[in-house]
């Protein structure tokens, strides 16, 4: 059974920067996308950014120009820099990996929270 472990978040004020990790345990196959989504009380869950086994990267609009994602294959790790966080970051942010190929799998970390302040 795969596994996600989260680390990284935290209370930072607005302009700030935080930056979550999230490493898998277990076998992934590829092709793959590993990424990050958020939720807040009573919305869905949205994307924030995914990166994929070969490097091309996905960024959800409001977070472009302020967010990096990167990832390490051979360690399956991903990460994501927040820069110029805004109080509108603030959430439970879930780290995704999922079997985008002929075997399809996907998994979800427990999640971490990400609070920003004014």
């Amino acid at each position: 059974q795969e596994r996600l472990t989260e680390s990284g978040g935290g209370s930072v004020r607005a302009g700030e920067s935080l930056r979550l990790s999230c490493a898998a345990s277990g076998v992934i196959v590829k092709p793959y996308t590993m990424g990050w989504y958020r939720q807040t009380p009573g919305e869905q869950r949205e994307l924030v950014a995914t990166i994929d086994s070969v490097g091309g990267e996905t960024y959800a609009d409001s977070v472009k120009g302020r967010f990096t994602i990167s990832g390490d294959s051979a360690e399956k790790t991903v990460y994501l820099q927040m820069n110029n966080l805004k109080p509108e970051d603030t959430a439970v942010y879930y780290c995704n990996v999922k079997g985008v190929g002929f075997i399809t799998y996907e998994f979800w970390g427990q999640g971490t929270q990400v609070t920003v302040s004014s």
